[in-house]
C-alpha cells in the first residue's frame, strides 16, 4: 500500500502527519511511504530523517495526491484538490464535519473514502488512536505558558530579601483533558488553582492534583457517553457566571476551556466580568476560535480589554509542534495497526467495528456515518 503525507498548505500549521519513528514502523509493515519534501521541517524533522527511515522524498505533489492509496494529514484538504486524489483511496485528518458540509460532499462525491479524527470514539479500546485527547493534552500545558508570558508577576511564592511574593492565583474553567493538564501545569509552576466544572463527577480529579474545587450549585448537570459535558440551559449558564463572577475578579489568570461537541461554546466571561478583573490580568480562551467563551476576545489573536490580556490564539498545540506531531503520528499509526491486514499489505476497514463505524464519514460514493447522513440531510 502507498501512503502519502504531503505538506500542510496552512502557512501557520507547524504540525506534520507523520514523524519518522512512525514512518519506519509501516515501512516495516510492507508500505511504502512517501512524503513530500519539506512536510516535517517545520516540526524539526528534516528529510533526511525519513530518508534514513525507509520513507521516500517526493517534490511531485499531484503526483503524491494521485498515486497514494492512504493519505495522511494534520488538516482538513482543500476541496479543489479533492478531484486530484486516487480514485477509491483512504484519506485520513481532522474534517471538521458539523462545520464543513461541502467539503464531506465533495469527498463522498469523489468516492474517496474519509476518516475523521475528530469522530474517533472516545473509548478504551479507541483511547490511543484518540487525537482529540493527545493534542488537548497539550493545549492545557500550552495556554498555561502562555499566560505566563502576558502575566506582569511569576506563579509561585518567592522569599525574597525584599519581602515573601505572594502566588498568583489561576482559575481553570473545565475540567477535561486540557483543563486537567492546565491545572497541573499552573500547580507546577507554584501557583494557587480553582477550578471549576459543570460536571460534580470530575471535583475528585482537580483536588487530587492539589487545586480547589468551586462548588457551584447548577441543579443536575451531567456528562455525554464520550465524557463531554451535556449542554447547559440558559438559567443554568447564568447561575454558572454568577458564581464564578468574584473568583474571575480575583484570578490573576483565568483559563476557560469549554467546548460543545460541533456546537457553538458557551460565553461564560462576559464584558462585565473582564472590567471587574485586575489590571494585568490574563485571560485565555480556549474556544476563540468556534465562538469564544469570553466576549472580547477574537480569533486568533492576542489582545487587551479593560486592561486585561485575552489570549485566543488558538491551534495551541503549534506551539509545540515537535511534541504534537509526535503524539498526532501515533494516534494514525495506532488507528492503521489495528486494521492492518498483514497479509495483503495494505488497511482492510471494518464497518462492523465501533470505531470504524464512528469515524468513516464517506465511503465508495455514500454516507456511511449515521451521524454525518443526519447532519447532510
Amino acid at each position: 500500500m502507498l501512503i502519502g503525507v504531503p505538506k500542510e498548505l496552512d502557512p501557520n500549521e507547524k504540525r506534520v502527519a507523520l514523524v519518522p519513528a512512525d514512518a519506519k514502523k509501516l515501512v516495516r509493515m510492507g508500505a511504502k511511504v512517501f512524503l513530500e519534501s519539506g512536510a516535517g521541517s517545520k516540526a524539526g524533522f528534516g528529510d533526511e530523517l525519513y530518508t534514513e527511515a525507509g520513507a521516500e522524498i517526493t517534490n511531485d505533489r499531484t503526483g503524491l495526491l494521485a498515486d497514494a492509496e492512504l493519505l495522511l494529514r494534520v488538516r482538513k484538504p482543500p476541496e479543489d484538490e479533492i478531484g486530484s486524489l486516487k480514485k477509491g483511496a483512504i484519506h485520513i485528518s481532522y474534517l471538521d464535519p458539523f462545520n464543513e458540509s461541502g467539503l464531506i460532499e465533495a469527498l463522498k462525491s469523489h468516492g474517496t473514502t474519509a476518516i475523521s479524527m475528530e469522530m474517533i470514539p472516545r473509548t478504551t479500546l479507541a483511547q490511543k488512536m484518540d487525537a482529540l485527547s493527545s493534542q488537548a493534552n497539550l493545549a492545557g500545558y500550552v495556554m498555561v505558558i502562555l499566560a505566563c508570558s502576558k502575566l506582569p508577576s511569576i506563579l509561585p511564592m518567592m522569599m525574597t530579601p525584599a519581602g515573601t511574593l505572594k502566588p498568583a492565583t489561576v482559575f481553570v474553567i473545565g475540567a477535561g483533558v486540557a483543563g486537567l493538564q492546565a491545572i497541573a501545569t499552573a500547580r507546577r509552576l507554584g501557583a494557587k488553582v480553582i477550578a471549576f466544572d459543570t460536571r460534580a463527577v470530575v471535583a475528585e480529579q482537580v483536588q487530587s492534583l492539589g487545586a480547589k474545587f468551586l462548588e457551584i450549585d447548577l441543579g443536575e448537570t451531567g456528562e455525554t457517553k464520550d465524557g463531554y459535558a451535556v449542554e447547559l440551559t440558559a438559567e443554568q449558564i447564568a447561575r454558572q457566571r454568577e458564581g464564578q463572577k468574584q473568583q474571575i475578579a480575583e484570578s490573576d489568570i483565568v483559563i476557560t476551556t469549554a467546548q460543545v461537541f460541533g456546537r457553538k461554546p458557551p460565553v461564560i466571561i462576559t464584558s462585565d466580568m473582564v472590567r471587574g478583573m485586575r489590571p494585568g490580568s490574563v485571560i485565555v480562551d480556549m474556544a476563540a476560535e468556534t465562538g469564544g467563551n469570553v466576549e472580547g476576545s477574537v480569533p486568533g489573536e492576542t489582545v487587551v480589554v479593560d486592561g486585561v490580556t485575552i489570549v485566543g490564539d488558538g491551534n495551541w498545540t503549534n506551539f509545540v509542534a515537535k511534541d504534537a506531531s509526535v503524539m498526532y503520528s501515533a494516534n494514525l499509526r495506532s488507528l492503521i495497526d489495528d486494521f492492518w491486514d498483514e497479509e495483503a499489505k495494505e488497511l482492510k476497514l471494518d464497518f462492523e467495528n465501533e470505531i470504524i463505524a464512528g469515524c468513516v464519514l464517506t465511503h465508495e460514493g455514500e454516507f456511511v456515518n449515521e451521524t454525518v447522513k443526519n447532519l447532510m440531510k
